[in-house]
């Protein structure tokens, strides 16, 4: 065990409370569980504070397949400060600000150092419900009981243990709420936009779906400076709050008509739009997408991870036609490099991020954000731990 740390907690289990999910759709209940010390290559990390993503409500849904595990502690969008690290553990330190990320960044594999994705050939292919590197927890419930891993991180926990591959030191400037931010969806968002879809000024850009990542999608289409930046959504509150984020239109596909939301974004871009980005998880919308783009150079950015396991159709003269569709995940970004950079650009007071915050809780009232999210009400809501 590493006894490099100052921590007086350092290699000793720490107890603290947990929100542990023990059965599908049912409300997460706050318990008292054990967090093992970080083994090598590990970093125990002091949760300050956490939000609700999507991907959270996805999962804690799930009641039959591979992905459907319990008891298990969700969360994968926080911001924490290192407690104490793991044997070999080099690039942060007992005291940093950190943000864990779901997506793994080793550094050192042929995906890691390639400019032209940003997968982890090592990390990046596992699926396991627990710590990547030896598939055990490090979470007990007090009667022994393995409480899960969720995406690496699982910070619906005052503590949590992450692999250092899914750790990004950031600047200690930032307000934490707002790093808590960049652990995944608005970084999704921002980063299809710059580095999948590489918007240029004066571009067209249509978004399905203005929930936080279809927003920051927009965030970053304004920052490329986007003619028109056109958002799809079936809630019409959507419009208001997308202008804050540079969304110049707004169509609502309930009250187009006999028109399919295709020929609209014909109309209004005189022929389709120039980038469409799918931030819902439906094929059908993704089909919408791909026929909303302009013929000889339109693009597709596929966000959106589809909940049905439904084929995508498309007409491959499209196609030929000059027309193409690509996946993103994380946005492109390369976590331990982008992240920081995202920092900086809210510090120089270029990006936007607290319009995404629209409800704030405790961590005792962690299930009213779920009931928030689910209802359609907030972007993100933020969960501070009760310590702070």
């Amino acid at each position: 065990m590493n006894n490099q740390n100052g921590s007086p907690t350092a290699g000793k289990a720490i107890r603290c409370k947990a929100a542990v999910c023990r059965s599908p759709g049912e409300p997460l209940v706050i318990e008292e569980i054990e967090v093992e010390p970080p083994k090598a290559w590990e970093v125990r990390i002091n949760i300050l504070c956490t939000s609700l993503c999507h991907s959270d409500i996805t999962f804690w849904k799930m009641s039959t397949g591979p992905f459907a595990i319990f008891p298990r502690i969700f969360g994968h969008e926080a911001v924490g400060v290192v407690e104490s690290i793991g044997e070999h553990v080099e690039e942060v330190q007992e005291g940093d600000l950190v943000v864990p990320v779901f997506h793994p960044n080793c550094r050192e594999c042929r995906d890691c150092k390639s400019q032209k994705g940003n997968g982890c050939s090592v990390f990046g292919n596992k699926v396991n419900p627990d710590m990547p590197r030896d598939c055990t927890s490090r979470f007990k419930g007090m009667n022994g009981e393995v409480l899960h891993h969720f995406l690496s991180v699982s910070s619906f926990a005052e503590y949590t243990v992450v692999d250092v591959a899914h750790v990004v030191n950031i600047s200690s400037q930032i307000p934490v709420d707002k790093a808590c931010l960049l652990s995944c969806g608005v970084s999704t968002g921002i980063g299809a936009a710059w580095k999948v879809a590489d918007i240029e000024e004066g571009s067209t850009v249509a978004i399905f779906g203005l929930g936080a990542v279809g927003l920051a999608v927009a965030e970053g289409a304004r920052l490329r400076g986007a003619a028109k930046i056109i958002g799809v959504d079936l809630n019409p509150e959507k419009f208001e709050i997308g202008k804050k984020f540079g969304v110049t239109d707004f169509i609502n596909p309930s009250t187009c008509g006999e028109k399919n939301v295709s020929e609209v974004i014909k109309e209004i871009t005189d022929g389709g739009a120039d980038y469409c980005f799918e931030c819902i998880g439906l094929a059908s919308v993704m089909e919408d997408a791909f026929k909303s783009n302009r013929e000889g150079w339109g693009k597709t950015v596929i966000l959106g991870v589809e909940m049905h396991g439904t084929p995508l159709a498309l007409n491959p003269y499209f196609l030929l036609r000059g027309r193409s569709v690509t996946g993103s995940l994380f946005g492109g970004f390369k976590p331990k490099s982008d992240i920081p950079l995202l920092a900086e650009k809210y510090l120089d007071k270029e990006l936007n991020l607290d319009g995404f915050i629209t409800h704030e809780v405790s961590f005792q009232d962690i299930n009213k954000a779920f009931e928030l999210l689910l209802a359609g009400k907030s972007l993100r809501c933020i969960i501070w731990m009760d310590h702070q």
